[in-house]
C-alpha cells in the first residue's frame, strides 16, 4: 500500500504502527492526516486511538481482506476452517470475530479486497466502502521476473517429472485440500512422475498417504521465498469450499503464481472465477471436476504461452501501479 500510494502521488508520505507503539502511536497523530487500521481487535488501546483521531478530524478507515467481523458467520468459519466446535472454541472465536467488528464499527468507513466483501460490509457496519484488490509490491515483482526470465532461457526445461503445488500457509485447510486430494491421488496412482509439493501445514489425507515419498513438505516461507517455490512447480492447485466465507477471499494465490508463470488450476470462488479464464490463462474446476481438470492440465503441462498470459495478466492487474486509482480514490477522498 505505501510503495502504491507514494507511486501514484509523490507528495504522498506514508508508514505503518503496531500494537506494540502504545501511546506512541496516538502522540503521533498530530502528522496524521489519514489513519488506517487493519483487522485490529477491539481493545481500550485501539478505541483510544480512534477516538483521539477522531476529534483531531482525521478520517479513520478499517482495512480488512476476510469475512472476520460478523459474528452472525463465526460458526461457518469455525466448520469452514476445520475447528473444534467446543465451549473454549465457540468462545474464541465469536469473541475474536466481534471484537474485530466492534473495531471496524468505530472507523468512517473501510478498505476490503473484493466486490462481495464490500457488501457484507456495508450490510454490518453501514460504512462506506472502497474495494482495493490484494496486489503484488515490487520486491516480489523484481523476484518473480528473474524467475520468468530463467524459465524461458531454459526453454521451459522440466526434470521429466511435473510438481503440483499446494501453498496452504495456515494449518486450516484441510476441508479445502479435500475437494482436491482424491483426483491427486487417483492421479498419482496412474501417472508415477507426478510429484507434490506442499509449503506450510500437510493437510490430512488418507488418500495420499500411500505416496508420501512422492509429497515433499517445506515450512512456510516468507512472501519472497513463496514466489521461489511456487515457481519450481509446474502447476498450482487452489481447491476452496463454496460458502460465505470462501467466496470473500481474494484471488492472492493464483497471481502469486501467474508471476513466476506457473499454472493454476482453482475452485470456481468469486474471485478466482472472475480472475481465471478457464483454459486460457488457468482452470477452473468445480468440485466434480477436478480428476477431468487436472489431467488437461497435466496434458498441456509445457504449453507455455498459457503462463505467458498468465503472467502478463497479473502484471497488468495486479502491479502496484494498477491499483494506483482506486488507492487514491479511497485513500485521497
Amino acid at each position: 500500500m505505501v510503495e502504491a500510494l507514494v507511486a501514484a502521488d509523490p507528495s504522498a508520505s506514508a508508514s505503518w504502527l503496531t500494537a506494540d507503539d502504545g501511546a506512541a502511536a496516538i502522540a503521533l497523530l498530530d502528522d496524521v492526516d489519514l489513519l488506517v487500521v487493519c483487522r485490529a481487535l477491539y481493545s481500550p488501546h485501539v478505541a483510544a486511538l480512534i477516538a483521539r483521531a477522531k476529534a483531531l478530524g482525521i478520517r479513520v478507515l478499517f482495512d480488512v481482506d476476510d469475512l472476520i467481523f460478523d459474528d452472525r458467520y463465526a460458526h461457518l468459519i469455525m466448520e469452514t476452517l476445520d475447528q473444534p466446535v467446543d465451549e473454549t472454541s465457540l468462545q474464541a472465536w465469536f469473541g475474536w470475530i466481534a471484537r474485530c467488528g466492534a473495531t471496524l464499527r468505530l472507523c468512517d468507513g473501510a478498505i476490503t479486497t473484493n466486490h462481495l466483501l464490500a457488501e457484507r460490509i456495508e450490510q454490518f457496519a453501514d460504512l462506506p466502502t472502497w474495494v482495493i484488490p490484494n496486489f503484488l509490491n515490487h520486491a516480489q515483482m523484481e523476484l518473480s521476473e528473474r524467475v520468468r526470465r530463467e524459465k524461458a532461457a531454459s526453454r521451459w526445461a522440466r526434470d521429466g517429472l511435473t510438481h503440483f503445488g499446494y501453498f496452504s500457509g495456515t494449518p486450516t485447510h484441510n476441508r479445502d485440500f479435500a475437494i482436491a486430494a482424491p483426483a491427486l491421488a487417483r492421479l498419482m496412482d496412474d501417472d508415477p512422475r507426478v510429484r507434490l509439493r506442499v509449503v506450510g501445514f500437510p493437510p490430512q489425507s488418507e488418500q495420499l498417504a500411500a505416496y508420501s515419498s512422492r509429497i515433499e513438505t517445506i515450512p512456510l516461507q516468507d512472501f519472497l521465498n513463496l514466489q521461489l517455490a511456487i515457481g519450481e512447480v509446474e502447476i498450482n492447485v487452489v481447491p476452496l469450499q463454496d460458502n460465505a466465507f470462501t467466496n470473500c477471499k481474494s484471488e492472492l494465490k493464483y497471481f502469486e503464481a501467474a508471476l513466476v508463470g506457473t499454472i493454476s488450476v482453482a475452485s470456481p470462488s468469486y474471485t478466482l472465477n472472475r480472475s481465471i479464464s478457464h483454459g486460457d490463462n488457468g482452470y477452473i474446476a468445480r468440485a466434480h471436476e477436478w480428476d477431468r481438470v487436472l489431467r488437461t492440465a497435466l496434458d498441456q503441462v509445457d504449453d507455455c504461452a498459457m503462463a505467458d498470459r498468465a503472467a502478463s495478466d497479473a502484471l497488468e492487474r495486479y502491479a502496484p501501479e494498477a491499483q494506483a486509482e482506486a488507492l487514491c480514490r479511497a485513500l485521497l477522498a
